[in-house]
């Protein structure tokens, strides 16, 4: 799926108590899962959903809070949350400053335009944890071919 088959957005969805809002206006980068096991921490499932956005394409309103952890890649995967509620808002790499990684479960209701391409950290994943045999599971990282 190239990056031109990928949908044109113009959504907003917010945290659970609403303190927070995100708001996508444009195409997504990629759409995929994610198995590692802090996706797995922080969604309370075997894996996380997955949306990638240009920051440009993304309009935080409302204050968040933010954790910064070490990733397997030796970058600083920053996870930014709502103080109040504890709903992830989206998240970001140092290893791709220019993209914002956004769970599509914060736009339950309006996600039906979610279609995964592949799964990242299939190493990790659960054996009870059904995901599509017919896409691409990488065992870490996706290459850069397969945004």
């Amino acid at each position: 799926m190239s990056t031109h088959d990928l949908p044109e957005l113009d959504l907003a969805a917010s945290c659970d108590c609403g303190a927070v809002t995100l708001a996508i206006k444009g195409r997504p980068v990629s759409m995929f899962q994610c198995a590692c096991q802090n996706c797995q921490k922080a969604s309370g499932s075997g894996h996380s959903s997955i949306v990638l956005f240009p920051v440009a394409a993304t309009k935080v309103t409302g204050a968040t809070k933010s954790f910064v952890r070490p990733a397997d890649s030796g970058a600083n995967f920053t996870r930014h949350f709502c103080p109040e509620c504890g709903t992830t808002i989206f998240a970001e790499s140092s290893r791709a400053p220019a993209f914002r990684i956004v769970p599509v479960g914060l736009f339950a209701g309006q996600n039906d335009w979610y279609v995964p391409n592949q799964l990242i950290f299939a190493r990790s994943q659960a054996g009870w944890d059904l995901i599509d045999d017919h896409i691409p599971h990488h065992s870490a990282y996706r290459p850069e071919t397969h945004r």
